[in-house]
């Protein structure tokens, strides 16, 4: 198949697809029989004009925050569409549906697209709308360097993008015209896709014979001025503009992780753009900096490497703050150890430099100096650590609403913990020299970079949606999209660390047939992530004209937990002076920060009536939520059954105990009527004595318990390593049966006391 015309197809499908439903969102009758206006026929000139006027030479703050998101979320489709195919290569051992070449070219421009032009941007532009308001600011320090900030990634997006177009273009005239128009066809084709990989290592992309290389490398350091330009500009803002009331230390953690990821792009990307200089000297003047009889190839990596450790925490760090500013307020809790998680973000700011050659471990560099990266390598773990202990402190005394945004925090928190500790175990030289060239990388890369920095995002577009339209979006749709994309990021992302574990070489188009059925499974949970990115955006879409008007600017009951801040009150004021909407108070309120036994805990616990008082009700919410925590167990066991730590004749063996016939689906299925019946009836007799103030945490501490009897039930004689991943695979796959048992519980409970 054409890899780049399939690839276009997909781009202007999603864009077409995504202007048709903003037209027909803004065509629909509104709800008191009017029509909005200026919007009769297909074409109103008058009215594109004056759009394009306004949103070409704006200045504001809120403006060109909504041009840097929009501007991510088209890089993020296109980047994704890059991903998806390549994951469709990947479906098939051989290279049977894209060309290899294409596929090295998807490889190298997912991973730039994604890196360059979606995360950064996207980030940027959620703190230009939302930081001056944070630190009463009347605007950011400098409206038009912000602007021309911003509109410097349009033609660097172009230019590093420009393959695609012109082989696309080239095919076009090549059919309309192929011997009147000879030359320029030819010209378009000589300009295509890089294959040269996202980390652009010499030699190869000196000696590659692609113009297309050049205008990469343009892109790249076009992108980068604008990105320091931003960064600059928020450095200032926050340190100069922020309003008299606004102090260090009432300094929200938004603006902190804000502040800490300016400084580091302030630092990093300079060098980089110099890097990307040297480069272009030497593939087009001759100049020795990374050949072989000058700097060498491994000049390269240092300087790239120097910048791209760095960049892993420029876009992870503002995902932090985002997660530290919205878990609180559907925990309904003051953010637990405020100051150390700002201490942590700045210890982050000032190691992420002192990290960079753990990439290189497998170069043969200096084993002393390898040995030193290690450390740094490991260190850097705590203050993240730091991070993870405070979230999920911060959860333990609170009032948890499982909102979508709540959702994806707490999936985050998960997918993080297992892309840490899989990069902590990289940051070990012998395991690194092990896994380095495996899709355990690629796993621990992704569980990373999927499982909170999207998450993030998505959750702040859901938290703040009510400021940026005036509108409610669609909640029953975005909890459902929030769970599919969770769902769909670890079954994909968990698979690669399967095939990590089982040593497949990343990289690579063509792969043996026995690793087929997992990369599969990939396949399916990538084409998951892509079905609620579109759910995702006909949300926000269609919501933006037709979701429900926000009537209260207390759309989370913030106040009632004193969780009110400043971008809510700007919100409240302008819907009072817009709309004549009158503030309101909540009857009752408490800090959020309380710490009196019942003030804040959740009622869950308390809420669920004896076995007695009520089987029935009690025992449909436990066998809801023994189903769902059964399914999540055995979506442990089943990579556990690929590397040969589980063994599934165990399930048979229990058939046989109960005097069925010896049969895994018989013995499965008497397993899954324990959890759903045995296990979760008991857990809710046995809620209330359980260690934990939270119904999940205890859900957890029961799992670690009844963990033991599985672990001497299902035992089939596993030694050495394979008794500890037993051992390993048990633990997780019970606390996710906790985990669902316990959240179902107390989701189906809320639901119930809120009606």
């Amino acid at each position: 198949m054409n890899g780049p015309t399939v690839e276009f197809t997909a781009l202007c499908l999603v864009v077409f697809g995504v202007g048709a439903l903003a037209r027909r969102a803004r065509r629909r009758a509104r709800a008191d029989g009017g029509e909005y206006p200026g919007r009769e026929g297909w074409f109103d000139r008058e009215a594109l004009t004056a759009g394009i006027v306004r949103w070409t030479t704006t200045t504001n703050h809120r403006d060109v925050g909504l041009l840097y998101i929009a501007f991510g979320t088209f890089a993020a489709v296109w980047g994704g569409i890059d991903g998806m195919m390549m994951r469709t290569e990947l479906l098939t051992p051989a290279a049977d549906i894209w060309s290899e070449s294409t596929y090295n070219a998807l490889f190298t421009t997912h991973g730039l697209t994604m890196l360059f032009f979606f995360v950064t941007p996207v980030f940027f532009g959620i703190g230009n709308y939302f930081l001056p308001l944070l630190v009463d600011a009347e605007d950011m320090a400098f409206p038009r360097v912000n602007a021309i900030g911003f509109w410097l990634l349009p033609p660097a997006l172009l230019l590093a993008r420009a393959g695609l177009l012109s082989q696309v273009s080239g095919q076009f005239l090549g059919l309309l015209a192929p011997d009147a128009l000879a030359e320029v066809v030819r010209f378009f084709q000589t300009i295509e896709a890089p294959g040269v990989g996202w980390t652009m290592y010499t030699p190869l992309s000196i000696t590659v014979e692609n113009p297309q290389v050049d205008l990469l490398l343009l892109g790249l350091h076009l992108s980068g001025i604008g990105t320091v330009l931003g960064a600059i500009n928020f450095v200032v803002t926050i340190v100069y503009e922020r309003g008299s009331s606004v102090e260090w230390e009432t300094l929200d953690i938004f603006s902190w992780t804000m502040l800490t990821t300016s400084g580091i792009v302030i630092f990093a990307f300079p060098l980089l753009g110099s890097a990307l200089v040297m480069l272009l000297l030497d593939r087009n003047f001759g100049t020795t900096f990374f050949t072989v009889d000058g700097g060498g190839p491994l000049l390269w990596q240092h300087l790239f490497w120097y910048f791209g450790h760095p960049e892993v925490y420029i876009i992870f760090l503002p995902a932090t703050g985002l997660m530290s500013f919205i878990l609180p307020k559907f925990s309904r809790r003051a953010l637990f150890g405020f100051k150390y998680i700002v201490y942590s973000t700045l210890a982050i700011g000032v190691l992420s430099f002192g990290v960079w050659a753990h990439h290189m471990f497998a170069t043969g560099i200096d084993p002393r100096v390898r040995a030193s990266f290690m450390f740094v390598s490991i260190a850097i773990a705590v203050p993240s650590a730091i991070k993870v202990f405070n979230w999920l402190t911060t959860i333990w005394d609170g009032t948890v609403r499982l909102t979508a945004p709540m959702v994806l925090c707490v999936s985050s928190i998960g997918m993080f913990v297992v892309g840490g500790v899989t990069g902590v175990f990289l940051a070990a030289i012998p395991v690194d020299l092990l896994y380095h060239g495996t899709y355990y990388v690629v796993g621990h890369f992704h569980m990373i970079l999927m499982g909170i920095i999207p998450l993030m995002m998505f959750a702040a577009s859901y938290y703040w949606y009510p400021i940026v339209t005036g509108r409610l979006y669609d909640r029953e749709l975005a909890l459902f999209q929030s769970v599919l994309l969770v769902f769909g990021a670890v079954v994909t992302f968990g698979s690669l660390i399967v095939l990590g574990f089982m040593e497949l070489p990343r990289r690579h188009a063509v792969y043996p047939e026995m690793f087929a059925p997992v990369q599969q499974v990939a396949t399916i949970g990538a084409f998951l992530i892509g079905i609620s990115v579109l759910l995702w955006l006909y949300n926000m879409v269609w919501s933006a004209w037709n979701g429900q008007p926000v009537r209260s600017a207390d759309v989370w009951n913030l106040k009632e937990t004193e969780q009110f801040t400043r971008e809510w009150q700007w919100f409240e004021e302008q819907l009072e002076r817009k709309y004549a909407i009158e503030p309101t108070e909540p009857e009752e309120t408490r800090s959020a920060a309380a710490t009196e036994p019942g003030e804040g805990t959740p009622q869950v616990l308390t809420d669920i009536t004896s076995v007695t008082g009520a089987v029935r009700d009690n025992a449909a919410v436990a066998a809801l939520g023994g189903l769902v925590g059964t399914l999540l167990l055995s979506g442990v066991l089943f990579p556990a059954t690929i590397i040969g730590v589980f063994d599934l004749a165990a399930f048979a063996d229990l058939s046989e105990l109960v005097g069925l016939p010896r049969s895994i689906a018989l013995g499965y299925g008497l397993f899954l009527a324990g959890g759903m019946t045995t296990w979760a009836l008991l857990f809710v007799a046995l809620a209330s004595y359980l260690p934990g103030r939270v119904l999940v945490v205890r859900g957890l501490s029961y799992a670690t318990i009844v963990s033991a009897g599985f672990l001497v039930a299902f035992y089939s004689g596993q030694s050495g390593l394979a008794l500890v991943g037993y051992v390993v695979f048990t633990l997780v796959a019970h606390w996710l049966y906790g985990f669902g048992l316990a959240a179902t519980i107390q989701a189906v409970s809320l639901r119930g006391v809120e009606r």
